[in-house]
């Protein structure tokens, strides 16, 4: 045996030892296995018809293909991971590992030597890391809606071309599961890949498909297949099914997504455009990412129920104004756009006599539950010590006497307010005192001239509960027909990095203008709400208007 034989057989005993197929490809593209591994019995493989590109993924090709067009013209080596079809042409694909190196021949052409491996298991971890890193936003989201935005976000199109997730509703009073039809709500989030045909409005008598319903009750995923754009007449919806249809999808996986043992949503996934289908490798990935979602929505879900729970409890104590004869009366409460919190801001008016009305607007320190539950406590007080005490009582001996209560009776949160009655001198003329405890100063529109502030930045009285026994003053005011008071919290005048003197200045001189167009009394009080991405706290206001009766 020469050397060239024995070093020959030492090569192809190395490569028999490679758990990989290793193989050549010629100029003219013909492909030549070397040796066959263990990859080679679970792919196609070259000696079948075709060429072998045929057997890469239809969504992988156009990206090999740039890759190999590199290394040709680079003469570089080709490391890539790519999906191809299983042997027997049943329509599964693994995902695999290509290197390769080109070889220069004498007369300059190219022949390529390379191997393949399997790369399955790499490839799931590998994705499952990136998709959850994409969702890392999901803890921080404001509501379930922005959740799910981020979470279609991730997946389209790296699993699957169109994600619509579906929100479950759910009634403490009733039996969810008993009732015979499936469960509907609006689609909280669409994500579709680019060439899709847009999905419809739900229709008011829409329902999810009896697979949906089992996916849901059961907590399991549930993968339906079928051939290209003709699903099964059963099992899903006709809406969902015509748009299936015209997308040419050939698969559709259902995936609950379960918070704390309850199924909030229905994540509903569709391979489209002729693409191979889902498979369980898929389907388990996609299970997998939605469960990982389970912590973020349930701390998302907790804010957004703690933010409607405090919206509901604060907006419960804003009655709207009593009808008082010659006074004309409007009010409003606007939440903040930034962020889940709700503050502690109220307004209230009570009727102390025919001729006398208290006014008040506070706002208690903090943004969650605790703060709109501790600002009806002291509305409630308030409104209680004002009428107790009538329209000849002061402002200021009101607003100490509630100081007491509230710092012997519960727990003190600083407390900025203004409490004001008005007492009707004439048919055309209202006094008014009131008394300011740390908070804005009123804005009076005088009928037919410039807008003014009562007082100055300086002139208020210390908030209440910072200290016992603060003293506190009565200022005053008059009010003639067409004037207009208005009282708001510090969320209409106040912007993180701005000055607050610049910030009255912008609210009078915009008053001015509304003022000009002789708006009405509730128009004009919407005209003074900053722009919308500027309101980052709440935004409380009660104004009233002089008109004598005619």
């Amino acid at each position: 045996m020469t050397d060239s034989d024995r070093l020959l057989r030492r090569y192809e005993a190395l490569l028999g030892a490679v758990p990989q197929t290793v193989w050549t490809l010629s100029a003219d593209g013909v492909v030549t296995t070397l040796v066959g591994g263990e990859v080679q019995k679970k792919l196609w493989h070259p000696g079948e018809d075709g060429s072998w590109t045929e057997a890469v993924h239809p969504k992988d090709r156009d990206g090999l293909e740039r890759k190999w067009l590199r290394s040709t013209r680079e003469r570089t080596p080709l490391d890539t991971i790519v999906r191809m079809r299983a042997e027997g042409g049943s329509g599964g694909h693994r995902y695999v590992r290509i290197v390769a190196t080109p070889v220069e021949d004498q007369a300059g052409g190219i022949e390529w030597v390379g191997s393949v491996a399997d790369a399955e298991e790499h490839w799931r971890a590998r994705t499952r890391e990136k998709l959850l890193a994409r969702m890392a936003p999901v803890p921080a989201a404001r509501d379930l809606s922005e959740a799910f935005m981020t979470t279609a976000a991730a997946v389209v199109p790296e699993l699957a071309d169109a994600v619509a997730i579906f929100l479950v509703p759910h009634e403490k009073e009733t039996d969810f599961w008993s009732t015979a039809s499936p469960p509907v709500d609006k689609v909280e989030r669409v994500d579709l890949a680019p060439g899709l045909p847009t999905l419809s409005p739900l229709e008011p008598d829409f329902l999810l498909g009896p697979v949906a319903q089992r996916a849901m009750r059961e907590q399991q995923a549930q993968l339906m297949t079928f051939p290209e754009g003709r699903p099964p007449e059963e099992g899903i919806s006709p809406a969902s099914a015509r748009w299936l249809r015209e997308a040419r999808a050939t698969s559709v996986a259902l995936v609950p997504v379960v918070v704390s043992g309850r199924t909030v949503a229905l994540a509903t996934t569709a391979t489209c455009r002729g693409n191979p289908p889902c498979d369980e490798g898929d389907l388990a990935l996609l299970q997998d990412v939605f469960q990982q979602m389970s912590g973020p929505l349930r701390r998302t879900m907790e804010l957004q129920s703690a933010r409607e729970t405090a919206l509901a409890l604060q907006q419960s104590f804003l009655a709207a104004p009593p009808p008082v004869a010659g006074l004309v009366s409007t009010a409003l409460y606007h939440p903040a756009d930034s962020d889940a919190e709700v503050g502690g801001d109220w307004y209230d008016a009570v009727s102390l006599a025919p001729d006398a009305l208290a006014l008040s607007i506070g706002d208690i320190a903090g943004h969650d539950v605790d703060a709109a539950t501790t600002m009806g406590r002291v509305n409630s007080m308030l409104r209680a010590l004002a009428y107790d005490s009538g329209p000849g009582t002061s402002p200021a001996t009101t607003l100490a006497r509630l100081d007491r209560v509230v710092q012997a009776l519960d727990t003190p949160s600083m407390i900025t307010a203004v409490h004001a009655i008005l007492r009707r001198e004439s048919e055309h003329l209202w006094r008014v005192t009131l008394s300011n405890a740390g908070h804005p100063p009123p804005l009076l529109i005088p009928a037919g001239q410039p807008a003014r502030y009562l007082h100055g930045l300086t002139t208020a009285d210390p908030p209440l509960c910072v200290a016992d026994s603060v003293p506190r003053s009565d200022l005053y005011t008059v009010l003639r027909e067409g004037d207009t008071l208005v009282l708001y919290t510090d969320g209409l005048v106040e912007t993180p990095g701005t000055d607050i003197g610049h910030n009255l200045t912008r609210l009078r001189e915009r008053t001015d203008e509304l003022a000009g167009l002789g708006l009405p009394l509730a128009e004009l009080v919407k005209g003074l709400l900053p722009p919308v991405q500027n309101r980052l706290d709440d935004i409380a206001v009660i104004a009233l208007q002089i008109r004598a009766e005619r």
